[in-house]
């Protein structure tokens, strides 16, 4: 599925291409199928708060819906606050949700359809205008729901540790500068990405 990624990277850059011999091949694998509403409220759901317990709390949400996979944004819209802190959120994830929910409503976020179809900076400019999303955010996105093909989270703290681990660095690269030295990464800098997330996963595996 990322063949020609992989061949662009290994002949780009020398320690990918030993990253790459490591790690085995991309297996990162889109989930079209989630909308941009979903994707924004379950990231909201996970924030400062490890795997389990966002599950945890996701799981509660879903449960104030019966009967169906994830609620719509107006069935969302139509339950009260207490129900939603009773599943566990925050006074700040309720406020945030309840933001995305009303800028979904009103088409300011965009539905499936319609997000397939702009750029990505367009989608970074309109999914960060809604409260709790951020860049990171907008990214993980792209990245995991339409499978855009270059994107580098700079930002994110496991591709900054993953290239320094890789690179040999002591210190986290600034995201300005990841910025930068990915330029040749382009046009894949999403597998890139993925495989600086491999070189942690591969750092505490030898441990």
């Amino acid at each position: 599925m990322h063949e020609e990624a992989m061949e662009h990277l290994a002949r780009r850059d020398g320690v990918m291409a030993r990253l790459i011999r490591q790690a085995g091949p991309c297996t990162l694998k889109p989930e079209p199928r989630r909308t941009p509403f979903q994707s924004l409220v379950q990231a909201v759901a996970h924030q400062q708060l490890n795997g389990t317990a966002a599950a945890t709390i996701l799981r509660r949400f879903r449960g104030l819906f019966p009967g169906r996979r994830f609620p719509s944004p107006a069935e969302v819209a139509a339950i009260d606050d207490d129900a939603l802190r009773g599943a566990g959120l925050s006074r700040a994830k309720v406020a945030a949700i309840r933001d995305i929910t009303a800028k979904v409503l009103s088409g300011e976020i965009p539905g499936s359809r319609v997000i397939r179809r702009m750029t990505d900076d367009e989608v970074v400019e309109r999914l960060t205008a809604a409260r709790g999303v951020g860049r990171w955010t907008a990214e993980m996105l792209l990245m995991f729901q339409l499978g855009r093909a270059d994107v580098l989270p700079a930002d994110d703290f496991g591709v900054r540790n993953g290239f320094r681990l890789a690179y040999g660095h002591e210190d986290l690269p600034r995201p300005r500068a990841l910025q930068e030295f990915g330029e040749r990464w382009r046009p894949h800098r999403t597998v890139a990405s993925w495989y600086l997330w491999r070189a942690v996963d591969l750092a505490k595996a030898a441990r």
